[in-house]
This record gives C-alpha cells, structure tokens and sequence, in this order.
C-alpha cells in the first residue's frame, strides 16, 4: 500500500532505508561509507554518517559501522589496509560528521583530544517550541534512571545540584548524585518558525544523550522526533503543536514516524593544524525546514 500523502510516503521511504542499511551485504554498507566520505589524509578518515545506522553492535542490530571498518579500510587503500578505528561515536538516529582513524596510534591521539574537550563539535537541531532565553548554556548534570511504568526502561534525566524549595521559593542545593556526571551544552537559537525552532548546539562535555536529555528536560525544547525524551513517564510518540503538524501535512497518529532531527554539523579537530570539516543536513532534514519555514542560515 503505497500511502498518497506525500509526508507518510517520505517517512515510510526513511524507515525503509534505515531497514536496508541493516540487511545489506557489509561490502555494500562498505561502500555506502566509501561514498560518503568527505575527508581523508594518512592519519584520518572523515565520514557523512547516514540516519539509522548505529555505530556498535548490540541486540537486533545486524549491521553496524564498527563491524565494516576492516572492509572499508581495504576499499579506501589496498587489500593491506589495517582496519580503521573509531574515535568516538554518535547514536544510531543522529547524521552527519564522523571522525575514523587509520591507526592505533591516530584513534588514542584523537580519542584523547575528544576526551579533554579540545576538539569542537557543532550540532545542528530542530526542537519544539521556543527556548528562554534563545541563547545560552546549560549546566545541569545527567544521570541514568529506571524509570517505573507499566513499561519499566532506563533514561538518562537530569541530576541539578539545586532545588526550590516549595515554602518560599528559595534555592537550596541538593546532596551530589555520585553517579551523576557533569554536562555542559551551549546553545544558541538560529531560526523560529511553526511552533519550531532551528538550533545550534555546542556540546563541552560528552555524556551519553546529553544534547537529547538537555534541550527536552532542561529547556522544555525536546528534538522534532525525539520520542525517548518527549515524556519522562512513558514510551510514546511525541505529540506536536497543531501548527507544525499542518505545516509537516502530518496527522497526530503518524507523528511516531518521524525521524530525531539531530545532525552533527560541523567538527573541528586539532591535529597539527585544525582541521575543519562541515557536512550538510541530509535531505529529509532539509525538507523538514523547508516544510516548518526554517531558514537555514548561510554559512
């Protein structure tokens, strides 16, 4: 069945694709990266990563990034090639740039770079609703919680070192989680438009989810097609404003379809020299703005 709106068909075509990258031969997914590559020189290799292929393996997950490095490795040079390393990683829904190693030696040096915040990530996001201020820093820790409901499932959420208290509204800080960690995220609003907002983010720290976790529980902004972090309480569909369902042509009940609209935009990586690598939003990212009226600004 072939749906006539023309958004369910886009959405449908989105969640095959990610289906496909999971049945394909890894010489094909190989090759897929091979393509989309954007940089390489002898120390790195820099990738476009595609929507819906996660980065490690794990249960149900047949094709992953990790497990084509060797592959890749061989495509990108000769049959000699030592397989490629990971440097660092990007959850399975988000796109953009990926940083690979040629060598062991490459991935600790790079891996170290990423681990005392020396290098500079730009992410790219659309949220719902309008964050205030539209320009700031968010520094509330972030810690994993199982969360208690007819479905129980692990979250991360935030940890803050500080409370109102309900009597007079005064601040109080709260005792430490001690398993919580340290999150920093800049964020700076780009475009406002159909209840939605584009934003540039800046992550400093790199916990797990933190930009999903930060931008949802922190500025009340969650990521267009974020389901996991658009409740706290239950695992269901984000539910979005009237208007940019009209403007997406998109009814309330197929809202589950959409895609996270994160993109890892920009990287800046200082090997010897910096090295600046930039990939655009893919393209149903694209159309979203274009549908939502978002204007991308020029870079």
């Amino acid at each position: 069945q072939i749906p006539k709106d023309p958004t369910q068909q886009w959405l449908r075509e989105l969640t095959a694709l990610s289906q496909q990258l999971q049945q394909v031969h890894p010489n094909v997914l190989a090759k897929i990266l091979k393509e989309r590559t954007v940089y390489q020189n002898e120390e790195i290799v820099v990738i476009d990563k595609p929507y819906g292929l996660p980065v490690h393996g794990g249960p149900g997950v047949k094709n992953c990034i990790a497990d084509v490095l060797p592959i890749l490795a061989k495509m990108l040079e000769n049959m000699k090639a030592e397989p490629l390393h990971l440097c660092h990683r990007l959850d399975k829904e988000t796109t953009g740039v990926m940083v690979l190693a040629r060598s062991k030696e490459a991935a600790e040096k790079i891996r170290l770079l990423f681990k005392t915040r020396q290098v500079e990530k730009i992410y790219w996001a659309i949220v719902l609703g309008d964050p205030d201020p539209v320009e700031g820093i968010v520094e509330i820790p972030i810690v994993e919680k199982e969360v208690q409901s007819h479905q129980s499932h692990y979250k991360m959420t935030l940890a803050p070192n500080y409370r109102l208290r309900p009597e007079d509204g005064k601040a109080v800080k709260v005792r430490r989680n001690r398993n919580a960690e340290r999150a920093v995220t800049r964020y700076r609003r780009l475009a406002a438009a159909s209840a939605c907002s584009l934003l540039e983010l800046q992550p400093i720290t790199g916990v797990k989810h933190q930009i999903r976790v930060h931008l949802a529980y922190g500025l009340g902004c969650p990521i267009l097609g974020d389901h996991k972090y658009s409740h706290w309480s239950k695992l269901a569909p984000q539910k979005l404003p009237e208007l940019t369902l009209r403007r997406l042509k998109l009814e309330q009940s197929k809202a589950r379809h959409l895609p996270l609209h994160l993109h890892a935009h920009r990287l800046c990586l200082p090997l010897g020299r910096p090295l600046d690598f930039v990939c655009k939003p893919p393209f149903f990212f694209q159309k979203t703005l274009r549908k939502l009226e978002l204007d991308i600004p020029k870079d």
